[in-house]
Formats: structure tokens, C-alpha cells, sequence
């Protein structure tokens, strides 16, 4: 086994083997032609690895012609990699292949002495996963059984003659700063929704130590465009930065989702030791069950698409994404109060030209609004420096500076009707009074919206059907796109949907008053009905 010392690669010879693509890729070298990293990387997976799991277990490693495919997108990049993003769908031996990586950066041609390598997951179950089949590979190959020292109770590997070691984190450990990686894989970042990871952003700014440092990202993609995967790829996608690549195989939303040639395109070990009986048999039930269709198109196609009961598909969000117009006529609006510490948001709209005009505004408390953006895992602190957020003074949002912004926008708008939420509204109710309103005003502007089925139902039909017609203009404020993109709804019996904030993974506050908003309309009666004459 070989180590790199300073950084430098050793490009001695390796010893001749009994596996096949190895010895040819020997006596490439005795004939006098270069090896590529990455064949040396392949030459020595296929001599040291061995199969983990499955029905080829204990046997050499053979790896297939897409898998090097990966291995030299990863290792011949000219420009160096710093940054590899691998995404396909499930059970297409991504722990077994990023395993054979991190053997590699341990005790193999890519190991630098005295170096860290760690893995990531969300939880302590996904991120033993990867030290356990490291662990398999080790215990079935005598020559890194001989080498490599495994710690089950703390996931550790260690390769004493190189000084390197191995450990898998997880997201639940109290903290990853202090750590030192020359290596980095990302398994199933996926899972992380939001933009931001703690995990990931304490390992990925710890590699100052390394001249070469590597980070791989394997995962199925994640169902929005708002998390940290999506970032991420569609980053990678802009061929912005040469040291970042990418491998993203995924099936496109418009193909038929259930034959053959869309799952080849996201699997591609499948009929090789993929099921493809199997898969065929989920691809059926899932067009069978729509129910199970989204989980079937993110887990199985790698496409970004919501595995629970989405609102709104992300295609007829931006379909409505034209910058609205200045707000004039009958004007109707939405208030989700939230909690007075978290995210308090006021949609106002009115039509022109038949299309709603939808107005965001959302406010949260300055104090600590860093800590609240880590939390929650989004950029709270960017949108409020770029204005799509506004701070109230303070630890919470104060229902003063709500009721102050209210009265200003009914002295420079028509404002017909508010729907709101019941909870809370007694507090605000007093600081409207105080700052002039009158309870007839009140009474007469601000409508109840009870939050079930009954009366959220009608209202996100109507929500629905101006999106899929192309009657909204939202600008593509950020911070409502966030809320459209985390809404998830639920159904009753009789087929009437509620948002529900309890499924829903992050703040859907915006959306909650949008559709508020569309709500109360037909309580005015902002659109007359049409008048027909017929004569007998």
C-alpha cells in the first residue's frame, strides 16, 4: 500500500495481481505508458477492495465502467478537484463505492500522512452505515486486515504506518469545529433541508490545513430547490468554479417516469446488481398509487421532487414569478401573526389586467436573527441586509410595529379586507386602537380565518387554480418561495386540503397568508359575477 508524503503522489510501480483490470493496468506501466490518478486509484481498489455485501461478497472488487467514469471526473480534473458532487438514484452501491474511496484516502495511493479523513450524515444510524461496510471490506481482505485497525464503539479506522485516521459524524454530535480533514465525503447531504448544515460548514472550512483537500457529496438529490444539495448542484451545473464536478444522473420530469429508459438514466447499475425485477414492481405500484408517485419520482428517479403531499410544484411557482405592480383598486391581504419571536408575514394583493399583484412583507426580531437563521437553516440574515425581510426592534416582534405598518398601508392602499388567524389577535387588536383604529374599522376590515378544512379548503382551491392559470405576479420574493416550496397539505375524507404546518419541515408563514388573502375575497366580492341576457 502506498502513502503520499508532502502532498506528492508516489508514482512508484505497483506489484503485479491477480485480478485482471489491475495486472493490465501493471503491465501498462512495464510497456512504458502514464498512469492516470485515477487509474492508479482504480488499479488499487480493484487489488486491495473487496466486495462487502451481497452475492459476490468477499470477491475482488470489479469495478464498472461508470464507476470509473466518476473516479476520473473526481481525479483527472485539470484544474484540480476541490469539490465532487456525485447524485443518482438508490441501491446503486453509493456506500460501497464512496467506502472504497475513503480506503483509498486512508491507506491507499491517496493517503497523506498523519491526515484526518471523516464522513458525514445527518444521524448516527446513516453515518455508521458507511463505517460498517468500511469495516466489512477491511475484515474480508487479508492484506488491510493486516494494516487497518477498526474501533466499532467509535467508528474509527487508523492505518498506523501512514498516521492516518478515519471517523464517521453525525449531524447529532455536539459540535464538528476543531477538526482537521484531508478528505471529506458527504453522505446523503441530501437529507438537510434548508440551505445551511452546521455539520457541513464546520468541516468544510476546516481544511485550511491541506494543499489538496477534497470533499465528495454522494446522495439522491433533495426534493427543493431551497436546500443545500439543490444550492449546491445548481451551482455545480453553472460550471462556475473548474475545481467542482459534478455527476448527476437523473431521469427528466417530462419523460414517462415508469419505463425502462427513465430509470436506466437515474440507476445506473440497473439489471447489473441492481434489481431491475424489483424496481420495475415499485415503478408499477407507484403509477398505480399516486400516493406513492413523488416518493418513487426523488427516491428512485434522483428528480427534485417532494416526497410528502407538496402544494405547489416549484414549476408553477416560477411559471408566476413576473415582478408585481404597484397595488392599486380593492385591495386584499393576509396576516399569520405566528409566534411574536418567530416569522410574522403580511401578503397584500390586488388585480390588474386580471392577474393578482401579490405584496410580501415579513418581519422578524433583530435580536438574534443569526442564531435564528442557523436554526432554521436559511439565509434570515441575507434577506433582511437585501430587504426582503424586516427586523422589528428587540427579542420578538412587537405587535406595535405591526399595528403602525398597518396603519400605513390602509392610509395608502384600499384595503377592503385582512383574513387572519384567530391566535394572538387580541394583543394585536389593543395596538390597532392605540394607533387609531376604531373597532367598527376593525370589525369591518379584519376577517376570522379559521386555519381547517372548511375554511382553508376553498381558499387554497382558489390559490391553486390562479397558479395554474398564470394569474399571480409574486416577484419571486425570496422569502415566499421559501414558504411555497416547504407547504405541504393534508386531506380529509371528503378530499378538503389544509396547509399543516406540523408536516411542513420549515415556516410556510408567507403562503399561510396568501392564501388568507385569496380567501377573503369572495366575501367582497372583488370579481362581479358574469351577467348573460337571453331572449325567447
Amino acid at each position: 500500500m502506498a502513502t503520499r508524503r508532502n502532498n506528492k503522489r508516489k508514482r512508484g510501480r505497483p506489484k503485479k495481481t491477480t485480478n485482471g483490470d489491475a495486472r493490465q493496468r501493471v503491465e501498462a506501466v512495464a510497456g512504458g505508458l502514464e498512469l492516470t490518478r485515477a487509474d492508479r486509484a482504480i488499479a488499487w481498489i480493484e487489488r486491495f477492495c473487496v466486495v462487502p455485501e451481497g452475492p459476490d461478497v468477499g470477491r475482488a472488487v470489479v469495478l464498472r465502467d461508470w464507476q470509473k467514469e466518476i473516479l476520473r471526473l473526481i481525479y483527472n480534473n485539470p484544474a484540480g478537484t476541490r469539490r465532487a458532487i456525485v447524485s443518482f438514484a438508490r441501491k446503486n452501491g453509493k456506500t460501497s463505492l464512496v467506502s472504497f474511496v475513503m480506503l483509498l484516502h486512508l491507506c491507499g495511493d491517496e493517503a497523506v500522512p498523519n491526515s484526518n479523513v471523516y464522513s458525514a450524515a445527518q444521524s448516527r444510524e446513516q453515518a455508521g452505515i458507511l463505517f460498517s461496510l468500511a469495516a466489512k471490506v477491511i475484515r474480508l481482505s487479508p492484506t488491510l486486515s493486516a494494516h487497518v485497525t477498526i474501533r466499532d464503539h467509535a467508528k474509527e479506522l487508523e492505518f498506523k504506518q501512514a498516521g492516518t485516521k478515519y471517523r464517521a459524524l453525525s449531524a447529532e454530535v455536539a459540535t464538528a469545529f476543531g477538526l482537521s480533514p484531508a478528505l471529506v465525503i458527504h453522505d446523503e447531504l441530501g437529507q438537510v433541508r434548508g440551505n445551511r448544515s452546521e455539520l457541513y460548514d464546520a468541516l468544510e472550512t476546516a481544511t485550511a490545513a491541506y494543499a489538496e483537500p477534497l470533499s465528495i457529496i454522494i446522495s439522491t438529490q433533495a426534493p427543493n430547490d431551497g436546500d443545500l444539495l439543490s444550492v449546491l448542484i445548481d451551482d455545480a451545473l453553472s460550471k462556475a468554479d473548474p475545481r467542482t464536478v459534478i455527476k448527476l444522473y437523473t431521469a427528466p420530469t417530462e419523460m414517462d417516469a415508469f419505463c425502462d429508459e427513465a430509470i436506466r438514466l437515474a440507476n445506473p447499475a440497473f439489471g447489473d446488481f441492481q434489481n431491475a425485477d424489483e424496481v420495475r414492481a415499485v415503478a408499477q405500484q407507484a403509477k398505480r398509487l399516486s400516493a406513492s408517485e413523488s416518493s418513487f419520482r426523488n427516491l428512485y428517479l434522483n428528480q427534485r421532487v417532494a416526497t410528502s403531499m407538496r402544494f405547489v410544484e416549484p414549476a408553477e411557482w416560477k411559471a408566476c414569478g413576473a415582478a408585481p405592480r404597484e397595488l392599486v383598486g380593492p385591495v386584499y391581504g393576509g396576516l399569520d401573526l405566528s409566534s411574536v419571536n418567530d416569522l410574522t408575514a403580511c401578503v397584500l394583493i390586488g388585480q390588474a389586467d386580471n392577474v393578482w399583484q401579490v405584496h410580501s412583507t415579513f418581519w422578524l426580531p433583530a435580536d438574534g436573527l443569526h442564531d435564528r437563521a442557523r436554526k432554521d437553516r436559511v439565509p434570515y440574515d441575507v434577506w433582511m441586509r437585501d430587504g426582503f425581510i424586516q427586523t422589528a426592534p428587540g427579542k420578538s416582534v412587537d405587535y406595535e410595529f405591526v399595528a403602525y405598518w398597518l396603519r400605513e398601508q390602509f392610509e395608502k392602499y384600499d384595503i377592503h379586507k385582512i383574513g387572519f388567524d384567530r391566535w394572538n389577535f387580541q394583543n394585536l387588536k389593543a395596538w390597532l386602537l392605540r394607533v387609531g383604529f376604531t373597532e367598527e374599522k376593525i370589525d369591518a376590515h379584519f376577517i376570522p380565518f379559521a386555519q381547517g378544512f372548511t375554511s382553508m379548503g376553498p381558499a387554497l382551491a382558489s390559490l391553486k387554480r390562479e397558479l395554474i392559470n398564470g394569474r399571480l405576479a409574486h416577484g419571486m420574493h425570496p422569502v415566499l418561495a421559501m414558504c411555497s416550496d416547504n407547504a405541504i397539505v393534508i386531506t380529509d375524507h371528503q378530499n378538503n386540503q389544509k396547509l399543516s404546518k406540523q408536516k411542513s419541515i420549515r415556516r410556510i408563514d408567507g403562503l399561510v397568508a396568501l392564501t388568507m388573502a385569496l380567501g377573503v375575497v369572495p366575501l367582497e366580492g372583488a370579481r362581479p359575477p358574469k351577467v348573460e341576457l337571453f331572449m325567447l
